[in-house]
C-alpha cells in the first residue's frame, strides 16, 4: 500500500526538524571544541575544577575533549552516522549534566568550561541551573536524532540511495 500525501508530508516535516536538530547540535559541538582546542591546558584545568577524575586522567580528558567535540560536530555537519553520533552526544551531555550537578551539590564554585574557560569562580558567578537546562536542551536535540536520524542534505541519505 502506497503512502498517502499526509504521511509523505509528515516524513518531510520530520526530516526538516531532524536536519535543524543535526545542524544545531553540530554548531554546539563545533563552538565548544573550537573554544577549547586553542588552550588545552585551560581545558584540562576546567576538567580538574570538577574534582571528579583522578589527576592521572585530567590532562588526557581535558586535551582529548575538544577533539571529540570537533569530531562530533564534523560528523553531524555532514550527516554521517547521525544516530550513533547523537547517541555519543547524549552520553557526553549526560556526563556534563552529571558533572555540573555534582559540583553544584558539593558546593564547588566553578564555571563549567563548556565553551572555553572554566575553573574556580566566586560563588555568586556560578550558573549551574542555566548550564543544566542548556545541556538538557542539547540532550533533547540528541534524543530527537536518536529517534529520527533521517535528515536532509546528509551523507547517510546519500549512502542510502
Amino acid at each position: 500500500m502506497a503512502a498517502g500525501p499526509a504521511s509523505r508530508s509528515g516524513a518531510v516535516w520530520t526530516e526538516w526538524v531532524s536536519t535543524a536538530a543535526r545542524l544545531g547540535l553540530a554548531v554546539v559541538w563545533g563552538w565548544a571544541g573550537l573554544a577549547k582546542i586553542a588552550d588545552p591546558a585551560e581545558a584540562a584545568q576546567a576538567v580538574r575544577a570538577y574534582e571528579i577524575l583522578p589527576e592521572s586522567l585530567v590532562k588526557p580528558v581535558g586535551y582529548a575533549l575538544p577533539f571529540l567535540e570537533l569530531a562530533l560536530a564534523l560528523l553531524l555537519l555532514i550527516g554521517l552516522g547521525v544516530r550513533l553520533v547523537a547517541a555519543v552526544s547524549a552520553v557526553l551531555l549526560l556526563a556534563f549534566i552529571g558533572g555540573i550537578a555534582s559540583a553544584w551539590a558539593r558546593g564547588i564554585s566553578i564555571d563549567c568550561g563548556c565553551f572555553g574557560g572554566g575553573g574556580a569562580v566566586d560563588a555568586s558567578k556560578t550558573e549551574y541551573l542555566q548550564e543544566i537546562l542548556r545541556d538538557t536542551g542539547f540532550l533533547v536535540l540528541a534524543g530527537w536524532l536518536i529517534w529520527r536520524p533521517r535528515t536532509r542534505f546528509s551523507v547517510d541519505g546519500w549512502l542510502a540511495t
